[in-house]
């Protein structure tokens, strides 16, 4: 593998970075908007599979007892 000079980086860099395409505003306030109805789906998702585990749980310990 060749090994690349400092300035040959520098210009390799530039030109990639010449090719970003930056989300408009309006996408990306859709996506932060998408993230956050997701997050809370998964997170009461969890919720509600933690809450019934809890409860398993709560009832083997307690025929245990």
């Amino acid at each position: 593998m060749a090994k690349t000079s400092p300035a040959e980086f520098i210009n390799q860099v530039r030109t990639e970075a010449r090719k970003i395409v930056w989300p408009t505003g309006r996408e990306t306030v859709q996506t932060t908007i998408m993230v956050l109805i997701m997050t809370t789906i998964l997170s009461l998702f969890f919720l509600g599979v933690d809450t019934v585990f809890n409860a398993i749980v709560s009832w083997l310990t307690s025929l245990a007892r």
